[in-house]
């Protein structure tokens, strides 16, 4: 009775828990508790029972010495073999372009188990007698975590889908091989990016997605409108019911004495330059890194409505050279570690590796890209840009602006990149609706 209550006296856990020892002295009286510690000192410590260490797939990959370690995988069938002797099945999470071999009794194949299905493997990790793989997986248990209908499933094994043929199921377009290494590329080089900057002094700001500004004046701008709930369960109402939705809904929002929810127009950012100008008044380097929006009606493989934009803005700085400088630098550094971390995953895809009037800028081109970067010296002469506003009829707009060349202003200058042009440059992806998880583009917003 007393082993079960105070367990071994010898146990490195009672070394660690002297208070509560002392509280049972208190409570019990000393010597009752001495007496009790003598009596379960000689009982051995029960044995913990061995959990298995859960690894991501490339991590088992990635051990050079196994040594029949116990481990637990979690992932996805890639494959299915079944012998008279022998089960191979090939999980994969994601985590890698290649999958870890499991080898198994037949007799443990749960009988729900396809192409698809989730499940979680325990076993023991073993060198591979193959001469390709360096370990496997021999297996002890396999659970099926979620069934997978091979019907159904848009995916289909040993079968080539064209890029364009996954287009069309954008929830799961990401398991397969091609989506899922060109986002392992993506987030790779969206590491690279920040790291850039981090190790070059840059700081990070996150500028707004809601504006007031059109940065570019290309006009091709998304409006953003308030809509009350009521006009939004009656169109869901109407939709569901194929019934005209209630007029009265909407006219709530023409009610109010002002009909825009900010009192001004906003709209949805194409540009983050301007906020950044800002920054860069104080924090001399900055850079944002974030989505950006235009209204662009194309349906080419080289527009999209919603894409990601690197943008830095440097003060103190009055030679294009400069600029041009830490854009090549950029490309050269993110490129390098995305092939050198990713070079597997890379293999999959084809490489295709002033004064008077005019206006100091760059513009970094590529074939079958175009524009991938764009850079130029700001306009920090205030009687200039005072003039150009006024001649556009945007002075009062943009008076913050301004106040910007007024009160302590730097010559200074920025440039931009596509990250999805960016993807579509280092890996030939034809299309740049491949190079972005969820695609926007016109008449396409699936969720």
């Amino acid at each position: 009775m007393w082993v079960c209550v105070f367990g071994d006296l010898d146990c490195p856990w009672f070394a660690g828990h002297s208070v509560a020892v002392r509280s049972w002295q208190r409570m019990f009286g000393a010597r009752f508790v001495s007496l009790a510690l003598r009596r379960c000192s000689s009982a051995p410590c029960p044995k913990r029972a061995v959990t298995p260490k859960l690894l991501r797939v490339q991590e088992a990959l990635d051990v050079r010495d196994p040594a029949e370690c116990d481990i637990k995988v979690q992932g996805w069938v890639r494959s299915i073999r079944s012998q008279k002797e022998v089960l191979f099945v090939h999980v994969n999470d994601g985590s890698s372009l290649e999958s870890l071999q499991v080898v198994a009794d037949p007799r443990l194949e749960p009988r729900e188990m396809t192409f698809g299905s989730s499940v979680e493997v325990q076993g023991k990790l073993i060198k591979s007698p193959h001469k390709k793989q360096n370990v496997e997986l021999a297996a002890e248990s396999i659970r099926v975590v979620g069934s997978c209908d091979v019907l159904a499933f848009p995916l289909k094994y040993k079968t080539h889908q064209s890029l364009e043929y996954l287009r069309q199921y954008p929830h799961l377009r990401c398991r397969s091989n091609s989506l899922s290494a060109l986002l392992r590329i993506r987030s790779e080089a969206t590491a690279a990016i920040h790291s850039f900057f981090k190790d070059n002094g840059f700081m990070l700001i996150h500028t707004p997605i809601l504006t007031s500004n059109d940065c570019e004046g290309a006009g091709e701008i998304f409006h953003v409108e308030e809509l009350k709930s009521t006009y939004i369960i009656s169109l869901l109402f109407s939709i569901l019911s194929s019934q005209q939705p209630c007029e009265h809904a909407h006219e709530e929002k023409e009610a109010g004495k002002n009909p825009h929810f900010f009192d001004i127009p906003v709209f949805l950012t194409v540009s983050g330059q301007l906020h950044l100008e800002v920054m860069a008044g104080a924090f001399t380097k900055v850079f944002t890194f974030g989505p950006t929006f235009r209204a662009d009606n194309s349906q080419s493989r080289k527009h999209l409505a919603e894409f990601y934009m690197v943008e830095a803005e440097l003060s103190f700085i009055e030679s294009l050279q400069d600029i041009m400088q830490v854009m090549e630098d950029l490309f050269k550094k993110v490129t390098d570690k995305v092939l050198s971390a990713c070079p597997r995953d890379v293999e999959l895809f084809h490489k295709r590796v002033a004064p008077g009037q005019e206006v100091a800028a760059v513009d970094l081109l590529v074939p079958e890209v175009g524009e991938l970067c764009g850079g130029s010296l700001r306009e920090d002469r205030l009687d200039f840009l005072q003039s150009r506003l006024q001649r556009l009829g945007l002075e009062e707009t943009y008076q913050w602006y301004l106040e910007l060349r007024q009160f302590g202003s730097t010559p200074h200058g920025g440039f931009g990149m596509g990250f999805e042009r960016y993807l579509r440059c280092i890996l030939g992806v034809e299309n740049i609706k491949d190079a972005i998880p969820f695609p926007r583009f016109p008449h396409s917003c699936v969720f």
